[in-house]
């Protein structure tokens, strides 16, 4: 995952976890359910992002043993 992408994730999970709480606090369900949709939605870059990350790890390895 590289640092750009961390971030992305991780932005996106504060500011979806804010808007839960401000819809929650406000009583606005749009607001929250708005919240929850970009927090999970950063979770699932971030689980993404790891999943290309190991898939790259996996083809690299493989190359090296092909060459070997």
């Amino acid at each position: 995952m590289t640092e750009n992408e961390k971030f992305e994730s991780q932005k996106d999970q504060l500011a979806g976890k804010a808007k839960e709480a401000g819809g929650k606090l406000t009583d606005d369900k749009e607001l929250e359910a708005e919240g929850k949709t970009q927090s999970t939605a950063g979770k699932a870059k971030e689980k993404l992002a790891d999943a290309k990350e190991t898939a790259k790890g996996a083809v690299d390895e493989l190359k090296r043993k092909l060459k070997d």
